[in-house]
Protein backbone atom coordinates (compact mmCIF):
# COMPACT_ATOMS: atom_id res chain seq x y z
CA UNK A 1 0.00 0.00 0.00
CA UNK A 2 1.37 3.39 -1.01
CA UNK A 3 2.46 5.71 1.78
CA UNK A 4 -0.05 8.51 2.45
CA UNK A 5 1.09 12.12 2.56
CA UNK A 6 -0.34 15.64 2.30
CA UNK A 7 -0.65 15.52 -1.49
CA UNK A 8 -1.39 11.82 -1.87
CA UNK A 9 -4.19 11.39 -4.41
CA UNK A 10 -3.17 14.53 -6.34
CA UNK A 11 -2.08 13.73 -9.88
CA UNK A 12 0.27 16.17 -11.62
CA UNK A 13 1.03 16.08 -15.33
CA UNK A 14 4.52 17.54 -15.73
CA UNK A 15 4.50 18.59 -19.36
CA UNK A 16 7.53 20.82 -19.03
CA UNK A 17 11.19 20.87 -19.83
CA UNK A 18 14.45 21.86 -18.15
CA UNK A 19 13.99 23.11 -14.57
CA UNK A 20 11.68 25.88 -13.41
CA UNK A 21 8.33 24.19 -14.14
CA UNK A 22 9.37 20.59 -13.48
CA UNK A 23 11.02 21.52 -10.15
CA UNK A 24 7.64 22.75 -8.86
CA UNK A 25 6.30 19.26 -9.59
CA UNK A 26 9.30 17.81 -7.73
CA UNK A 27 8.26 19.69 -4.59
CA UNK A 28 4.73 18.34 -4.95
CA UNK A 29 6.09 14.83 -5.36
CA UNK A 30 8.04 15.18 -2.11
CA UNK A 31 4.68 15.53 -0.37
CA UNK A 32 3.15 12.51 -2.06
CA UNK A 33 1.70 13.80 -5.34
CA UNK A 34 1.67 11.35 -8.25
CA UNK A 35 3.76 13.14 -10.90
CA UNK A 36 3.75 11.89 -14.47
CA UNK A 37 6.52 13.38 -16.56
CA UNK A 38 5.71 13.70 -20.28
CA UNK A 39 8.79 13.40 -22.48
CA UNK A 40 9.62 13.32 -26.15
CA UNK A 41 10.18 9.76 -27.39
CA UNK A 42 13.84 8.94 -27.93
CA UNK A 43 15.93 11.63 -26.27
CA UNK A 44 13.37 12.85 -23.75
CA UNK A 45 13.57 16.18 -21.92
CA UNK A 46 16.57 18.26 -23.06
CA UNK A 47 17.51 18.73 -19.39
CA UNK A 48 18.93 15.21 -19.61
CA UNK A 49 21.68 16.63 -21.85
CA UNK A 50 22.72 19.65 -19.81
CA UNK A 51 25.40 17.98 -17.69
CA UNK A 52 27.13 16.80 -20.88
CA UNK A 53 27.64 20.35 -22.19
CA UNK A 54 31.11 21.95 -22.17
CA UNK A 55 31.71 24.06 -19.09
CA UNK A 56 29.36 22.13 -16.82
CA UNK A 57 30.17 19.83 -13.91
CA UNK A 58 30.66 16.25 -15.10
CA UNK A 59 29.83 13.06 -13.21
CA UNK A 60 28.99 9.44 -13.94
CA UNK A 61 25.57 10.28 -12.52
CA UNK A 62 23.33 12.62 -14.52
CA UNK A 63 23.07 15.08 -11.64
CA UNK A 64 20.65 17.37 -13.52
CA UNK A 65 18.12 14.62 -13.96
CA UNK A 66 18.62 13.07 -10.52
CA UNK A 67 17.82 16.36 -8.80
CA UNK A 68 14.85 17.69 -10.75
CA UNK A 69 12.98 14.51 -11.58
CA UNK A 70 13.12 12.27 -8.54
CA UNK A 71 9.89 10.49 -7.59
CA UNK A 72 8.36 10.92 -11.07
CA UNK A 73 7.02 8.49 -13.66
CA UNK A 74 8.17 9.04 -17.25
CA UNK A 75 5.72 8.60 -20.10
CA UNK A 76 7.02 9.08 -23.65
CA UNK A 77 4.39 10.56 -25.99
CA UNK A 78 4.64 12.10 -29.44
CA UNK A 79 2.25 15.02 -28.96
CA UNK A 80 2.33 15.78 -32.68
CA UNK A 81 0.75 12.38 -33.39
CA UNK A 82 -3.05 12.12 -32.92
CA UNK A 83 -2.67 8.90 -30.91
CA UNK A 84 -0.10 10.55 -28.64
CA UNK A 85 -2.31 13.57 -28.08
CA UNK A 86 -5.29 11.33 -27.35
CA UNK A 87 -3.27 9.58 -24.67
CA UNK A 88 -2.41 12.98 -23.21
CA UNK A 89 -6.09 13.98 -23.17
CA UNK A 90 -6.97 10.78 -21.32
CA UNK A 91 -4.30 11.62 -18.77
CA UNK A 92 -5.61 15.17 -18.39
CA UNK A 93 -9.06 13.81 -17.56
CA UNK A 94 -7.52 12.02 -14.56
CA UNK A 95 -5.32 14.93 -13.46
CA UNK A 96 -5.57 17.59 -10.79
CA UNK A 97 -2.72 19.72 -12.14
CA UNK A 98 -1.35 20.26 -15.63
CA UNK A 99 2.04 21.97 -15.36
CA UNK A 100 3.91 23.30 -18.36
CA UNK A 101 6.55 25.83 -19.32
CA UNK A 102 6.05 25.40 -23.06
CA UNK A 103 5.83 28.62 -25.03
CA UNK A 104 2.36 29.65 -26.12
CA UNK A 105 2.84 28.85 -29.84
CA UNK A 106 3.83 25.29 -28.91
CA UNK A 107 0.82 24.87 -26.63
CA UNK A 108 -1.43 26.11 -29.44
CA UNK A 109 0.22 23.73 -31.90
CA UNK A 110 -0.45 20.72 -29.66
CA UNK A 111 -3.88 22.06 -28.57
CA UNK A 112 -2.81 22.06 -24.94
CA UNK A 113 -3.76 25.62 -23.99
CA UNK A 114 -5.85 26.45 -20.92
CA UNK A 115 -8.90 26.88 -23.13
CA UNK A 116 -8.31 23.47 -24.74
CA UNK A 117 -7.94 21.57 -21.47
CA UNK A 118 -10.41 23.42 -19.21
CA UNK A 119 -13.28 22.14 -21.37
CA UNK A 120 -12.02 18.58 -20.83
CA UNK A 121 -11.51 18.79 -17.05
CA UNK A 122 -13.21 21.69 -15.28
CA UNK A 123 -11.42 20.87 -11.99
CA UNK A 124 -7.97 21.13 -13.56
CA UNK A 125 -5.37 23.53 -12.18
CA UNK A 126 -3.54 24.69 -15.29
CA UNK A 127 -0.12 25.95 -14.22
CA UNK A 128 1.79 27.83 -16.90
CA UNK A 129 5.32 29.05 -16.19
CA UNK A 130 6.62 31.53 -18.74
CA UNK A 131 9.86 33.34 -19.39
CA UNK A 132 8.52 36.88 -19.76
CA UNK A 133 4.86 36.77 -18.72
CA UNK A 134 1.63 36.59 -20.71
CA UNK A 135 1.63 40.00 -22.40
CA UNK A 136 4.05 42.33 -24.18
CA UNK A 137 6.17 41.99 -27.30
CA UNK A 138 8.61 39.56 -25.62
CA UNK A 139 5.97 37.28 -24.07
CA UNK A 140 6.56 34.42 -26.47
CA UNK A 141 10.34 34.71 -26.65
CA UNK A 142 12.40 31.68 -25.55
CA UNK A 143 14.00 32.12 -22.13
CA UNK A 144 16.30 30.52 -19.63
CA UNK A 145 16.76 31.63 -16.05
CA UNK A 146 20.16 33.09 -16.94
CA UNK A 147 18.37 35.42 -19.36
CA UNK A 148 14.98 36.29 -17.89
CA UNK A 149 15.63 35.90 -14.15
CA UNK A 150 19.30 36.72 -13.76
CA UNK A 151 20.03 39.17 -16.59
CA UNK A 152 16.77 40.92 -17.50
CA UNK A 153 15.74 41.53 -13.87
CA UNK A 154 18.89 43.54 -13.19
CA UNK A 155 20.31 41.01 -10.75
CA UNK A 156 23.31 40.23 -12.93
CA UNK A 157 24.50 43.82 -13.09
CA UNK A 158 23.63 44.43 -9.43
CA UNK A 159 25.87 41.61 -8.23
CA UNK A 160 29.29 42.53 -9.56
CA UNK A 161 32.92 42.06 -8.73
CA UNK A 162 35.11 44.93 -7.56
CA UNK A 163 35.89 45.80 -11.18
CA UNK A 164 32.22 45.98 -12.12
CA UNK A 165 32.19 42.72 -14.09
CA UNK A 166 28.71 41.13 -13.89
CA UNK A 167 28.53 37.84 -12.03
CA UNK A 168 27.91 34.76 -14.17
CA UNK A 169 24.88 32.72 -13.01
CA UNK A 170 25.15 29.14 -11.83
CA UNK A 171 22.82 26.42 -13.22
CA UNK A 172 19.29 26.75 -11.90
CA UNK A 173 20.02 29.90 -9.90
CA UNK A 174 16.72 31.42 -11.01
CA UNK A 175 14.85 28.25 -11.92
CA UNK A 176 14.65 26.91 -8.40
CA UNK A 177 13.38 30.12 -6.75
CA UNK A 178 10.88 30.50 -9.61
CA UNK A 179 9.73 26.91 -9.11
CA UNK A 180 8.74 27.83 -5.56
CA UNK A 181 6.58 30.66 -6.92
CA UNK A 182 5.00 28.13 -9.27
CA UNK A 183 4.47 25.70 -6.40
CA UNK A 184 2.76 28.41 -4.36
CA UNK A 185 0.54 29.36 -7.29
CA UNK A 186 -0.52 25.73 -7.79
CA UNK A 187 -1.35 25.31 -4.12
CA UNK A 188 -3.45 28.49 -4.24
CA UNK A 189 -5.25 27.04 -7.25
CA UNK A 190 -5.94 23.82 -5.36
CA UNK A 191 -7.13 25.82 -2.34
CA UNK A 192 -9.49 27.84 -4.53
CA UNK A 193 -10.81 24.60 -6.02
CA UNK A 194 -11.61 23.34 -2.52
CA UNK A 195 -13.80 26.43 -2.09
CA UNK A 196 -15.40 26.62 -5.53
CA UNK A 197 -15.12 23.12 -6.99
CA UNK A 198 -13.61 24.51 -10.16
CA UNK A 199 -10.14 24.62 -11.63
CA UNK A 200 -8.22 27.71 -12.73
CA UNK A 201 -5.20 28.91 -14.63
CA UNK A 202 -2.28 30.00 -12.45
CA UNK A 203 0.96 31.50 -13.69
CA UNK A 204 4.32 32.94 -12.86
CA UNK A 205 7.35 33.91 -14.92
CA UNK A 206 11.11 33.88 -14.65
CA UNK A 207 11.09 37.62 -15.23
CA UNK A 208 8.61 38.45 -12.45
CA UNK A 209 10.41 36.11 -10.05
CA UNK A 210 13.71 37.78 -10.91
CA UNK A 211 12.16 41.18 -10.22
CA UNK A 212 10.89 39.89 -6.86
CA UNK A 213 14.40 38.64 -6.02
CA UNK A 214 15.81 42.05 -6.95
CA UNK A 215 12.89 43.90 -5.35
CA UNK A 216 14.88 45.89 -2.77
CA UNK A 217 17.12 47.55 -5.34
CA UNK A 218 14.25 48.03 -7.78
CA UNK A 219 12.08 49.64 -5.11
CA UNK A 220 14.94 51.94 -4.20
CA UNK A 221 15.22 52.92 -7.86
CA UNK A 222 11.47 53.58 -8.05
CA UNK A 223 11.98 55.91 -5.09
CA UNK A 224 14.76 57.77 -6.96
CA UNK A 225 17.39 56.58 -4.51
CA UNK A 226 21.09 57.11 -5.19
CA UNK A 227 23.33 54.06 -5.05
CA UNK A 228 26.94 53.80 -3.85
CA UNK A 229 29.50 52.97 -6.50
CA UNK A 230 32.48 50.70 -6.16
CA UNK A 231 35.48 50.49 -8.42
CA UNK A 232 38.41 48.11 -8.66
CA UNK A 233 40.72 48.22 -5.68
CA UNK A 234 38.44 50.35 -3.53
CA UNK A 235 37.12 49.51 -0.09
CA UNK A 236 33.52 48.34 0.29
CA UNK A 237 31.08 51.24 0.77
CA UNK A 238 29.93 49.71 4.07
CA UNK A 239 32.70 47.83 5.91
CA UNK A 240 30.12 46.43 8.34
CA UNK A 241 28.46 44.52 5.51
CA UNK A 242 31.42 43.06 3.67
CA UNK A 243 33.67 40.07 3.18
CA UNK A 244 36.92 39.50 5.11
CA UNK A 245 39.82 37.07 5.34
CA UNK A 246 40.91 35.28 8.50
CA UNK A 247 44.53 34.41 9.30
CA UNK A 248 44.19 31.01 7.60
CA UNK A 249 42.86 32.73 4.44
CA UNK A 250 39.24 31.67 5.00
CA UNK A 251 36.66 34.03 3.55
CA UNK A 252 33.63 35.07 5.58
CA UNK A 253 30.85 37.63 5.45
CA UNK A 254 30.10 40.14 8.20
CA UNK A 255 26.63 41.76 8.28
CA UNK A 256 25.69 44.42 10.82
CA UNK A 257 22.53 46.32 9.92
CA UNK A 258 21.95 47.66 13.43
CA UNK A 259 25.44 49.10 13.93
CA UNK A 260 24.60 51.32 16.89
CA UNK A 261 24.00 48.14 18.89
CA UNK A 262 26.12 45.64 17.00
CA UNK A 263 29.32 47.54 16.25
CA UNK A 264 30.20 48.02 19.94
CA UNK A 265 29.91 44.26 20.44
CA UNK A 266 32.28 43.68 17.51
CA UNK A 267 34.80 46.14 18.98
CA UNK A 268 34.53 44.42 22.35
CA UNK A 269 35.22 41.09 20.64
CA UNK A 270 38.49 42.64 19.39
CA UNK A 271 39.28 43.89 22.86
CA UNK A 272 39.07 47.49 21.60
CA UNK A 273 35.69 48.83 22.82
CA UNK A 274 36.88 52.42 22.44
CA UNK A 275 36.70 52.10 18.60
CA UNK A 276 32.91 52.16 18.75
CA UNK A 277 32.69 55.48 20.57
CA UNK A 278 35.37 57.72 19.10
CA UNK A 279 34.90 60.47 16.55
CA UNK A 280 36.12 58.29 13.66
CA UNK A 281 33.59 55.44 13.91
CA UNK A 282 31.00 56.44 16.52
CA UNK A 283 28.12 57.18 14.11
CA UNK A 284 26.85 55.97 10.74
CA UNK A 285 27.98 59.22 9.16
CA UNK A 286 31.47 58.89 10.63
CA UNK A 287 31.76 55.25 9.60
CA UNK A 288 30.73 56.20 6.06
CA UNK A 289 33.22 59.07 5.83
CA UNK A 290 36.01 56.89 7.24
CA UNK A 291 35.03 53.64 5.54
CA UNK A 292 38.51 52.96 4.12
CA UNK A 293 40.14 53.27 7.53
CA UNK A 294 37.47 51.15 9.21
CA UNK A 295 37.78 48.44 6.57
CA UNK A 296 41.56 48.33 7.04
CA UNK A 297 41.25 48.11 10.83
CA UNK A 298 38.67 45.33 10.67
CA UNK A 299 40.77 43.33 8.21
CA UNK A 300 43.87 43.77 10.38
CA UNK A 301 41.93 42.41 13.34
CA UNK A 302 40.36 39.46 11.51
CA UNK A 303 43.70 38.30 10.15
CA UNK A 304 45.06 37.82 13.66
CA UNK A 305 43.13 34.56 14.18
CA UNK A 306 42.04 31.51 12.21
CA UNK A 307 38.35 31.36 11.32
CA UNK A 308 37.85 28.43 13.71
CA UNK A 309 39.02 30.71 16.53
CA UNK A 310 36.65 33.49 15.50
CA UNK A 311 33.58 31.23 15.51
CA UNK A 312 33.16 31.00 19.32
CA UNK A 313 34.09 34.67 19.72
CA UNK A 314 31.41 35.71 17.20
CA UNK A 315 28.84 33.50 18.91
CA UNK A 316 29.69 34.78 22.40
CA UNK A 317 29.32 38.39 21.23
CA UNK A 318 26.22 37.80 19.06
CA UNK A 319 28.02 38.84 15.85
CA UNK A 320 26.10 38.12 12.63
CA UNK A 321 28.38 36.46 10.13
CA UNK A 322 28.67 33.47 7.81
CA UNK A 323 31.55 31.62 6.16
CA UNK A 324 31.95 31.87 2.39
CA UNK A 325 32.60 28.19 1.75
CA UNK A 326 33.59 26.30 -1.34
CA UNK A 327 31.27 23.55 -2.58
CA UNK A 328 33.45 20.92 -0.87
CA UNK A 329 32.64 22.64 2.41
CA UNK A 330 28.93 23.17 1.69
CA UNK A 331 28.21 19.50 1.01
CA UNK A 332 29.86 18.51 4.30
CA UNK A 333 28.34 21.31 6.39
CA UNK A 334 26.65 19.65 9.42
CA UNK A 335 24.18 22.54 9.69
CA UNK A 336 22.83 21.66 6.24
CA UNK A 337 21.90 18.24 7.56
CA UNK A 338 20.51 19.64 10.77
CA UNK A 339 18.28 21.88 8.62
CA UNK A 340 17.20 18.86 6.49
CA UNK A 341 18.54 20.63 3.40
CA UNK A 342 20.03 17.34 2.17
CA UNK A 343 18.38 13.93 1.98
CA UNK A 344 19.50 10.41 0.99
CA UNK A 345 18.13 8.34 -1.85
CA UNK A 346 18.96 5.01 -3.47
CA UNK A 347 20.14 5.39 -7.04
CA UNK A 348 20.65 2.61 -9.61
CA UNK A 349 24.30 1.82 -10.16
CA UNK A 350 25.34 4.16 -7.35
CA UNK A 351 23.67 3.01 -4.17
CA UNK A 352 23.27 5.73 -1.57
CA UNK A 353 23.21 9.18 -3.17
CA UNK A 354 22.59 12.48 -1.41
CA UNK A 355 20.30 15.02 -3.04
CA UNK A 356 18.97 18.47 -2.19
CA UNK A 357 15.69 18.45 -0.29
CA UNK A 358 12.85 20.81 -1.17
CA UNK A 359 12.85 23.73 1.30
CA UNK A 360 9.33 23.33 2.73
CA UNK A 361 8.50 21.42 5.89
CA UNK A 362 5.26 20.76 7.77
CA UNK A 363 5.33 19.82 11.45
CA UNK A 364 4.26 16.23 12.02
CA UNK A 365 4.50 15.36 8.31
CA UNK A 366 7.23 13.11 6.93
CA UNK A 367 8.09 13.72 3.32
CA UNK A 368 8.12 10.88 0.85
CA UNK A 369 11.38 8.95 0.74
CA UNK A 370 12.85 10.02 -2.61
CA UNK A 371 13.10 7.55 -5.47
CA UNK A 372 15.38 7.71 -8.49
CA UNK A 373 14.55 9.83 -11.53
CA UNK A 374 13.16 7.68 -14.37
CA UNK A 375 14.56 6.63 -17.71
CA UNK A 376 12.82 8.03 -20.80
CA UNK A 377 9.42 6.36 -21.10
CA UNK A 378 10.09 3.99 -18.20
CA UNK A 379 6.47 4.10 -17.05
CA UNK A 380 4.67 4.49 -20.39
CA UNK A 381 3.15 1.02 -20.39
CA UNK A 382 2.19 1.15 -16.70
CA UNK A 383 0.40 4.50 -17.02
CA UNK A 384 -1.36 3.60 -20.26
CA UNK A 385 -2.70 0.43 -18.61
CA UNK A 386 -4.11 2.58 -15.81
CA UNK A 387 -5.88 4.64 -18.47
CA UNK A 388 -7.60 1.52 -19.84
CA UNK A 389 -5.52 0.91 -22.93
CA UNK A 390 -5.39 -2.68 -24.19
CA UNK A 391 -1.96 -4.29 -24.57
CA UNK A 392 -2.03 -4.20 -28.36
CA UNK A 393 -2.95 -0.51 -28.32
CA UNK A 394 -0.14 0.18 -25.87
CA UNK A 395 2.35 -1.65 -28.06
CA UNK A 396 1.19 0.30 -31.11
CA UNK A 397 1.50 3.60 -29.26
CA UNK A 398 4.97 2.78 -27.95
CA UNK A 399 6.10 1.63 -31.39
CA UNK A 400 4.74 4.75 -33.13
CA UNK A 401 6.51 6.92 -30.57
CA UNK A 402 9.81 5.42 -31.61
Amino acid sequence: MAERNLLSGIRVIDCGTYVAGPAAATVMSDFGADVIKIERPGGGDLWRLFSKLPGTAHSEVDWCWALTNRNKKSVALDLGDPAGREAMIRLVRTADVFLTNYQRPLLEKFKLSWEDLASINDRLIYAHLTGYGDAGEDADDPAFDALAYWARSGLMTSVTGADGTPGVPRPGIGDHPTSMSMFGAIMLGLYQRERTGRGSRVTTSLLASGAWANACDLQAKFCNATFPTRGAGKHPPNPLTAGYLSRDAKLFMLVQIDPDNEFPRLCSAFGQPELAHGDLFGTNEARSENAAALHAILQSQFETRDLAEWRPIFKANDIKWAPLPKLDDVVTDPQMRAADAFIDMEYPGVGRLETVNSPIFVSGVEKRKPTAAPEVGQHTREVLRELGYAEDAITALVRSAG
